[in-house]
Formats: structure tokens, sequence, C-alpha cells
């Protein structure tokens, strides 16, 4: 079989081709002119960043996963929707203090799902006192309210801490 040739036939954007990127999504967020909040998740952590575009390529403002949150803070837990809130929150209060009023969320290729970790570090930033827009529904309310007992003092003295 050969390949497609001739003038017409056009090669896609490498990160389109392998389904990382969707460009039109980013340019969205580039053309709104505030900084995005990035959240992603491994197998182990969740990272939430806080992006400025930048014509020579994007600025990370602030970066918080896991580790950070386990070194500084003696937090346990691993990818979980307390852990994302508490990354959430963090990440917040370190943006505020850099400048960062108000933010655009950036999932990705994620899909949104209601309760998902994702939800839960928009709404720490959300409670670290930025602004954005979004559905109160989507977020895991009913499960930081009551997190489990075994985690349940440790999260209230990290959120303490965070919060000052």
């Amino acid at each position: 079989m050969t390949r497609a040739k001739g003038p017409t036939y056009e090669i896609r954007f490498k990160r389109r081709r392998e389904g990382k990127t969707r460009y039109d999504k980013r340019l969205a967020y580039v053309k709104s002119g505030v900084p995005r909040m990035v959240v992603r998740k491994s197998n182990k952590y969740v990272r939430v960043q806080f992006i400025e575009f930048d014509p020579k390529g994007d600025k990370c403002i602030v970066n918080i996963d896991g580790n950070r949150l386990r070194k500084d803070y003696k937090w346990d837990a691993k990818r979980n929707v307390w852990s994302a809130y508490l990354a959430g929150l963090l990440a917040g209060k370190e943006a505020a203090k850099k400048g960062v009023k108000k933010f655009v969320l950036d999932i990705g290729r994620y899909t949104p799902s209601k309760g998902s970790v994702l939800f839960a570090a928009l709404k720490g930033a959300v409670d670290s006192g930025l602004e954005a827009a979004y559905d109160s529904e989507m977020g895991p309310e009913d499960k930081l309210s009551n997190p489990p007992e075994k985690l349940k003092s440790s999260f209230e003295d990290v959120k303490k801490k965070i919060i000052g």
C-alpha cells in the first residue's frame, strides 16, 4: 500500500495525531487571556499547575503534586479526592501570592465525570480564594465533607496548615 502524496495531502500535528492535544480547546484557553489551572493524574499522584501563555512557550507559575504534600505536610494518601483537594488548595494559595485572581480549568483529554479528582482540585483552588466559572454540581462535596475515619484528622490538620 502506498502513502498519500500530492499538494493537497496534509499531515496533522504530531500531538494531535497521538491524541495528546486538542488544539481547538487550547486556542480557546489562550484567547481567554486568563491563566489556566492544569490538572493531571498519574497512577500515584495528582498534579496541579497554574500556567500562563507566552508566545515563546507556556510559563508555569505554580506546580504542586503529591510529593510536595508528602514532604511538606506529611500527607501520605495517594491519588484520591482528598489529595486532589489539598493539592488544589495549596496551588491556589501559591498562585494567589503570585498575582493570579481568576483562572480556567484545563482537564486535557480526560472525560469530565461528576465527583472526580479533577473537580476536587478545582474545588480546592476555589476555596483558596480564586475565581473560576464552574458548575458546583460536578464537585465531590459529599466526599470532602465526610472523609474516612483513618484520613479525617490528618485531612483537617493539613487543610488548616495550608489555609494558615
